[in-house]
C-alpha cells in the first residue's frame, strides 16, 4: 500500500486489507475513508471486515461508497463533513485512489488550478472534473 498525499491531513490509496492496518498505523494514520462499494469486484474485502480491522487498530472509521465515474454532490458533503470530523492523519481509499482524489477535489475550496496541480502531483489526472470544479465556484 502506497498512499499519496494530497495534502498534510489525507492521503488516498489503492484497495487496502485487513492486513495492512498496523502498516496504517505505522505511517500515522488516524482514521480512514473507504469510498467503494461493497461487491464492486471480486475478491475485495468487505466494508464491515475492514472496519472491524480499523477499530481492532483503534482508527477512525468512515463508509462513503462512491460507484465509479457516478460522484454525486451528497457524496461530496458527506465526504467534506468527514474530513472536518475525523482526527487526521486520514488515509481514503478506493479500487485506485482516483474516486477519492475526485471527492477531495470538489470538496476543496482552493482554486481550480492548485487543485488540478496537485491532484495530477500524486499521479491522478482530474482534468475531466476542471468544468464541474469551475461551476463550483461561481
Amino acid at each position: 500500500m502506497q498512499p499519496r498525499q494530497l495534502t498534510e491531513q489525507l492521503s488516498v490509496a489503492p484497495q487496502i486489507a485487513v492486513a495492512d492496518m498496523p502498516a496504517i498505523v505505522a505511517q500515522g494514520f488516524r482514521s480512514i475513508v473507504n469510498n467503494r462499494p461493497d461487491g464492486e469486484e471480486p475478491g475485495q474485502p468487505d466494508n464491515a471486515a475492514l472496519e472491524a480491522a480499523a477499530h481492532a487498530a483503534g482508527l477512525e472509521w468512515r463508509h462513503i461508497p462512491v460507484v465509479s465515474g457516478k460522484v454525486n454532490d451528497d457524496q461530496v458533503r458527506s465526504f467534506s463533513e468527514a474530513m472536518a470530523q475525523l482526527p487526521g492523519p486520514v488515509l481514503a481509499f478506493c479500487r485506485s485512489g482516483t474516486r477519492c482524489s475526485a471527492l477531495w477535489a470538489l470538496s476543496s475550496d482552493d482554486t481550480v488550478d492548485n487543485i488540478l496541480a496537485t491532484t495530477e502531483a500524486a499521479g491522478y489526472d482530474l482534468s475531466i472534473l476542471r468544468g464541474w470544479l469551475e461551476m463550483s465556484r461561481r
